[in-house]
């Protein structure tokens, strides 16, 4: 946590190295939960997910064309099927557009709502889904009865996320109160956002490690799992969360 609050408000260059090394660990970790065994397919991916994150960010933070770049890289996967005897196209393509889809372009939002808004509006993302994590886990202990996904996360409850919904919508609506910077509607539709699109993507992070056969997505953070297990609400919620303020603010 402490890294992370560093990393929003030392510099965007800080932010962005944090994101550089999320797509590139949670593409790592992304290939082992799809069972990908070829190393060239593994180099390919990696190169397809920070290639699209680099491109996009930079070109953002730089203004320059290097953005148009990205629109090049889906062009990979079908070129390394091409020349590949041993890999099915199918497999290559779903890891290579997964790693793009659910790593490279949430954090590219990353940087873009840092840059365009503020550390601050990112900030408050990245405490609204601890906030709802936190109320969902606590009021499911103490309350919970009723699954709400058991076939993917039997340890969610209904009563959990109706918790994290309250205590997050209080909390954020409290703080608009407070500043001057975040308007009381806006504040709602971002609770509302961050709780909605949290658990969806902590339930889609679940099916992949179900479907894996593993408890987490990686080791890095000793008895937390690895960078999808820390970031897999995060990186749903921001292409969501940055096209509603888009819209409203």
């Amino acid at each position: 946590m402490a890294v992370i609050v560093a990393c929003i408000f030392v510099s965007p260059w800080t932010l962005w190295a944090l994101a550089l090394f999320i797509v590139g660990m949670g593409t790592y970790e992304m290939s082992k939960l799809m069972h990908v065994k070829s190393r060239w397919q593994l180099v390919f991916g990696e190169l397809i997910a920070v290639g699209a994150f680099a491109a996009t960010s930079l070109g953002m933070l730089s203004a320059t064309p290097l953005s148009s770049l990205v629109f090049v890289l889906p062009m990979l996967p079908f070129l390394l099927a091409l020349f590949s005897t041993a890999d099915d196209f199918k497999s290559i393509a779903a890891f290579d557009f997964g790693s793009v889809i659910l790593l490279s372009f949430p954090c590219f939002f990353m940087v873009w709502l840092h840059n365009v808004y503020s550390p601050k509006m990112l900030m408050l993302v990245f405490v609204l889904l601890w906030a709802n994590d936190t109320f969902a886990y606590l009021t499911g202990r103490l309350l919970g009865k009723n699954k709400l996904f058991e076939r993917i996360s039997p340890g969610k409850t209904i009563e959990g996320s109706l918790g994290g919904l309250v205590f997050t919508m209080v909390g954020v609506a409290v703080f608009s109160h407070y500043v001057d910077w975040l308007p009381m509607d806006v504040a709602i539709g971002m609770g509302l956002i961050a709780v909605v699109f949290g658990t969806l993507g902590d339930l889609c992070e679940s099916m992949l490690k179900r479907q894996a056969g593993v408890k987490d997505s990686g080791n890095l953070i000793p008895g937390h799992g690895g960078i999808l297990d820390r970031f897999d609400s995060v990186l749903f919620t921001l292409p969501f969360i940055s096209i509603f303020l888009l819209m409203f603010l």
